[in-house]
């Protein structure tokens, strides 16, 4: 099935960000194509554009100490298994620890490096890195690719805390909800919201075999989905069928 996660407000936005952007980069690090790496690279240089905001680091680890006293109040409850529960708690410890123990903002020591950083001002400019513009650079993509790995992964280790809570994080947010079946008329679906929690997120969840994809507009009051399909020159046109889709409000 397809999935497409659709975020109520600002702090969930950032880490749908930087979840895919991490996830591209570690993909592109697996290969050995220096094109492969450029674009690991250039991933990285991107995650820093993202967290380049001071209270991210102490949103993370209130919001890791908040589902760390959550997870402790189900303990002794008949639908909870305990083993599950330790590891959790485990992870959610273990990288509050690594966050603390990160100097300053994250990334910080990557920001310190001044050839990354003016690898990351050429890379800002259309074509600027240009074997003209930066031999250091082509120099470096020259290198054997286990040497620009082994670079990768140093530059990356420090962000990996970062990766961990938002990992955590997004793994609770996503199972927190209760997947409803529904139904779109013509290619449009809306529902009024309530509650005393609002929704923080809306996961949509389409058959491998439905040809269109869900825009949502969605605040803590309602949701409003239209289904677009595309047409042979990819321009879109609202999807006019009926559309069964798996619905989940995520919640932490």
């Amino acid at each position: 099935m397809s999935s497409y996660d659709y975020p109520f407000n600002e702090r969930i936005r950032t880490l749908l960000r930087l979840e895919d952007i991490y996830g591209k980069a570690v993909h592109y690090l697996e290969g050995d194509h220096e094109l492969d790496h450029h674009t690991a690279l250039i991933a990285l240089f991107q995650i820093l554009d993202v967290v380049d905001r001071a209270e991210l680091k102490s949103d993370l680890l209130q919001e890791l100490d908040r589902q760390k006293v959550v997870m402790e109040s189900l303990r002794g409850k008949p639908s909870i298994a305990e083993d599950l529960l330790d590891d959790l708690l485990a992870e959610i410890d273990g990288t509050s620890r690594a966050l603390l123990a990160s100097a300053g903002k994250l990334g910080q020591s990557l920001r310190d490096n001044e050839w990354l950083m003016a690898v990351k001002q050429r890379a800002a400019i259309p074509g600027g890195l240009c074997e003209f513009d930066a031999p250091s650079y082509h120099y470096w993509l020259g290198q054997p690719a286990a040497r620009r790995r082994q670079d990768l992964d140093a530059w990356l280790a420090p962000l990996a805390p970062l990766h961990e809570a938002l990992r955590i994080i997004l793994h609770i947010l996503r199972g927190s909800g209760i997947s409803t079946r529904q139904v779109a008329t013509h290619g449009m679906y809306q529902q009024m919201l309530g509650g005393a929690k609002p929704a923080q997120m809306v996961r949509v969840r389409l058959g491998g075999d439905v040809a269109c994809y869900p825009e949502v507009s969605a605040n803590k009051y309602a949701i409003s989905i239209r289904f677009f399909a595309m047409d042979a020159g990819g321009k879109p046109r609202q999807y006019e069928r009926e559309i069964d889709f798996e619905l989940t409000l995520c919640n932490l």
